[in-house]
């Protein structure tokens, strides 16, 4: 008997179907049934009443419910019981969508928890960065769309804004805002390390040569020097910004985004009380 079949029992009861319990637990519908399967046998009687498009709890299956529900309790108690033991001294991992959110989180989380340690990793693809949330690989992530299943908890954390970075004597330099679109077949300078601002900005300008450049002194020094466009954000841009280049609002929706940071409920305490600093 594992855990993960007592939530499945759990979120069957829910739910009302083992496909809406698999979809709450991002897992397939194929994989609970097999679970269910397998608890049943190991307990030596079926836990449902099937019909076709519902399944009930029998009178043996909310008795494996309310020993299931007492069991995961208790696991959260232990759970929370072993983070209240180590909290002040604690490594969480963070996978990210995107760099930024991550700076701000951090500033966050090491004011108002001392002693908590984040280890980051950007990635580009948002249902790589769900995956590592739902594997368990990570104990936060930050995501661009909100995650309403009823297994996780999500807050909205802050909002970006992409800006194009262009020389004063550049012609676009006066516009008050831009199309990307309008500039397809130009050439950009791009830091490698911009999660998903990098699929997006490609995406927008196919015909675009984007000079990418892994060290961030070099990309600013390039910026300084060169009259080829940039990318800046509102939240990332040089601590000492070039008086020779000018922000211009980029006017895509996708130049705009959202950030969520999200973990799972049945996360550590020291997990869910990150996720709860900002949903208040």
């Amino acid at each position: 008997m594992e855990f993960e079949q007592l939530r499945q029992l759990d979120a069957i009861a829910r739910t009302g179907t083992f496909s809406a319990a698999a979809e709450a637990l991002h897992t397939s519908q194929p994989s609970v049934s097999r679970s269910m399967r397998s608890l049943e046998r190991e307990l030596g009687c079926e836990l449902f009443t099937r019909s076709r498009n519902h399944v009930e709890l029998n009178e043996a299956g909310e008795l494996a419910l309310g020993h299931a529900r007492a069991i995961l309790a208790e696991e959260r108690r232990m759970r929370d019981a072993f983070d209240d033991l180590t909290r002040t001294n604690r490594t969480l991992v963070v996978s990210s969508i995107a760099p930024a959110p991550v700076w701000q989180l951090t500033a966050h989380v090491t004011e108002r928890f001392p002693g908590t340690i984040l280890t980051t990793e950007t990635i580009e693809d948002e249902r790589e960065v769900e995956r590592r949330l739902f594997d368990r690989s990570a104990d936060l992530v930050i995501t661009r769309r909100p995650i309403g299943l009823p297994n996780v908890i999500c807050a909205p954390l802050m909002v970006e804004n992409l800006f194009i970075y262009a020389p004063e004597n550049d012609p676009i330099a006066q516009r008050s805002s831009i199309k990307m679109s309008e500039l397809d077949g130009r050439t950009f300078l791009m830091n490698a390390d911009v999660g998903f601002w990098g699929d997006m900005t490609r995406a927008a300008v196919p015909n675009a040569r984007i000079i990418v450049q892994k060290d961030s002194n070099v990309l600013a020094q390039l910026l300084k020097t060169s009259d080829v466009l940039g990318f800046v954000t509102d939240v990332s841009e040089f601590s000492h910004p070039d008086q020779k280049r000018v922000r211009i609002p980029i006017q895509d929706a996708d130049a705009h985004a959202t950030f969520y940071v999200v973990a799972m409920v049945d996360a550590p305490k020291a997990v869910t009380d990150i996720v709860d600093m900002y949903r208040r």
